[in-house]
């Protein structure tokens, strides 16, 4: 969430910044929404403070008798007070819901437009110039390493099955990945899979993109009481909602392991075709509770850790960061980690890694004490993938293919139980 006091001294610094996402929202008109609801909100004030005193004078006149005509002024005041407090719900509702559509502020640095104009920050090993004599697709099938038809069968389109040294693969990745953060001092979590309302709404994906999460409970006018997690981000960003930590408690450094649960899915295109794009993935999830001084070094902190890892898989692949249009409501800056997959000839993101600076703090209420006194601010979250694991596979079987159609398998994941060959 946006902060109001910024958006009513800086409306057009604010305007300006949400139309790098091509957004256009109508400040002038909850400008004066907010210009009516505060007044409104002071005439309740005043109106309360009037009903308390007339109360107290009631009481003192009662015990004289002489009561009656401050009981008919006291009878008008609690009809206004009562009309008065219902046009401040009123205000207060459409406040609140313009605030909650509102997406973060791209960071300055991050330029305008959509991800035709995302930028390029590094390329790390050179492609082969021609592709693998068999897609990852194929290559799964004929090593059995993956059941596609039978996923479908049991869950319909989106779904696969890993199976014999593909789940030990799938396995040892997510192993690989926690080992190594772990090591790095983040805290190992297992959260729930079902989630409240109020999760979705702090990480900044209700109430806008409700109907883009698998629904287990409605509420109230379809609302999801309780859902699927997308991804374990949304999960951790509430670990600490409502709470006020120590300045001296930050960072605090989390991961997790889930499967991701997404309505949308891939379909028979060449570029979402096997486990590239489903409606159920593994992930191991990294997020950091920062000072908002330390912010920018957390970020440069899990870049580093998600290139670490997929550059220790042996593979070629490129740094990205997003244009504002392509970077996610919630956050302010996105890097986004793609690995190159030889038989599209293009690159596919394994990581992203975000600040959303204060706009999830704000939304779930989650502030930090200063050591040197004074006001309790707000905290900066951030979160990365450490790493997805579905589109790492198709990139290792195409990238680590030997010409006899075997695929030679990552050192770093030998230790895990899967063989040195598979084929």
């Amino acid at each position: 969430m946006l902060d109001v006091t910024l958006i009513r001294q800086q409306p057009e610094r604010v305007r300006e910044a949400l139309r790098k996402r091509a957004v256009d929202a109508d400040l002038p008109a909850f400008l004066a929404l907010d210009a009516r609801f505060r007044e409104t909100r002071t005439t309740v004030e005043r109106l309360r403070g009037e009903r308390k005193r007339i109360s107290a004078e009631i009481a003192a006149h009662r015990r004289a008798g002489t009561a009656a005509d401050l009981q008919a002024t006291a009878s008008t005041l609690a009809d206004q007070v009562t009309k008065a407090e219902g046009e401040l719900a009123r205000l207060a509702r459409e406040h609140q819901q313009f605030l909650d559509a509102l997406p973060n502020l791209p960071d300055e640095d991050v330029i305008a437009g959509g991800k035709e104009n995302n930028e390029v920050v590094r390329t790390v090993g050179t492609p082969p110039p021609t592709p693998p004599a068999r897609d990852h697709v194929q290559l799964a099938q004929d090593l059995g390493l993956v059941d596609y038809r039978r996923g479908t069968a049991l869950a319909g389109n989106g779904h696969w099955i890993y199976r014999g040294d593909g789940a030990a693969l799938e396995w040892a990745l997510l192993n690989h990945f926690l080992d190594s953060h772990r090591r790095a001092g983040y805290e190992f979590v297992l959260p729930p899979h079902l989630l409240t309302y109020e999760a979705g709404y702090t990480a900044g994906q209700f109430p806008k993109f409700a109907d883009e999460v698998f629904v287990v409970e409605e509420g109230e006018g379809g609302r999801p009481e309780r859902f699927l997690l997308p991804t374990a981000e949304t999960a951790l960003v509430n670990l600490h909602r409502g709470e006020t930590l120590d300045e001296a408690e930050l960072p605090r450094k989390y991961v997790a392991y889930t499967p991701c649960y997404r309505k949308e899915s891939g379909s028979h295109r060449t570029a979402d075709r096997g486990t590239l794009r489903g409606h159920q993935f593994n992930k191991v999830e990294l997020f950091q509770f920062a000072r908002p001084a330390d912010s920018d070094a957390a970020q440069l902190e899990l870049l580093a850790r998600a290139e670490e890892l997929v550059a220790g898989l042996g593979l070629r692949y490129r740094v990205t960061r997003l244009a504002a249009g392509d970077t996610s409501p919630a956050q302010a800056k996105t890097y986004d980690v793609e690995v190159w997959l030889p038989s599209l000839g293009a690159y596919t993101e394994v990581s992203s890694v975000s600040n959303a600076r204060e706009y999830q703090a704000r939304r779930g209420g989650i502030r930090y004490r200063p050591e040197s006194g004074g006001r309790a601010a707000y905290v900066h979250t951030l979160n990365a993938s450490g790493l997805a694991t579905s589109r790492l596979l198709p990139a290792i079987l195409e990238q680590h293919q030997q010409t006899d159609g075997t695929v030679v398998v990552p050192e770093v994941l030998r230790r895990w139980g899967v063989p040195d060959l598979l084929g």
